[in-house]
């Protein structure tokens, strides 16, 4: 199995079955589809990624955000990640096709950007639900794991959107589980950095890119982070942590 093939299967891993692929090609998020040779897909192209629906309308997030970012955020910046992905991937098949070692190794730094970009958005939406259906805060599992770690849930939201928040340009917050431990942890990730890369199973993930609160909260980074909290999906943490767990 070629480098490639194997940084994929590694993230592949790290997903569960919580997040629904939305056609029959193979992803690293799909159920089902975590074994060596549908992974090796990312490597050969064989198969290409499509941009995943959401699972509600660009509105529905509405005050915390707005439609305008949904609609930009979804169709142009994740789409182009996915785009980018395939493109890079059909570029390192043909370099591994002709034994082109430099011209794989030249594919690696944008499948991991595109790929993280993809894999990232993609557990992103299903981390947020309107408001009207989100819980006030998690329940069972999750809720006693935050308490262990943070001693309480208000703790944990302050702690994640300060270490958040002080991330220097573009990329990501999340909550992440360390299988080894069995602890919870924050994990802060530059550009996108998928976070299994850190070695972490990805619960919540929060976008602080620009693209994704700029039009509406301008440069007021806090107050994004402040308020998405009201959209947060706890159901969906609380089953990929179920998942994940050993």
């Amino acid at each position: 199995m070629s480098f490639v093939s194997k940084a994929f299967s590694r993230a592949a891993r790290a997903f569960t079955p919580a997040v629904r692929p939305i056609t029959s090609v193979a992803s690293p998020l799909a159920p089902g589809v975590f074994s060596d040779p549908l992974v090796a897909g990312f490597a050969t192209a064989m198969q290409s990624y499509t941009l995943p629906d959401l699972p509600y309308d660009y509105a529905a997030l509405e005050p915390v955000i707005s439609a305008d970012i949904m609609k930009l955020h979804h169709q142009k910046h994740h789409a182009a990640y996915v785009n980018n992905l395939n493109a890079a991937l059909e570029k390192y098949a043909a370099a591994e096709a002709k034994r082109d070692l430099q011209g794989m190794i030249q594919q690696q730094s944008a499948i991991k950007f595109n790929g993280g970009g993809h894999v990232n958005h993609s557990i992103f939406w299903t981390n947020l639900t309107p408001k009207g259906q989100a819980s006030s805060a998690p329940s069972g599992k999750l809720a006693k794991a935050i308490e262990t770690e943070w001693g309480s849930v208000d703790k944990f939201i302050s702690t994640f959107n300060t270490q958040t928040g002080a991330i220097q340009g573009s990329g990501w917050g999340w909550l992440g589980l360390n299988k080894e431990s069995g602890r919870l942890q924050i994990h802060t990730m530059a550009n996108q950095d998928p976070l299994s890369t850190a070695g972490l199973v990805p619960l919540l993930g929060i976008d602080v890119w620009e693209h994704a609160y700029y039009l509406q909260y301008k440069n007021a980074r806090p107050d994004y982070l402040k308020a998405i909290w009201q959209i947060v999906n706890w159901k969906n943490v609380e089953e990929r942590l179920t998942q994940a767990s050993p």
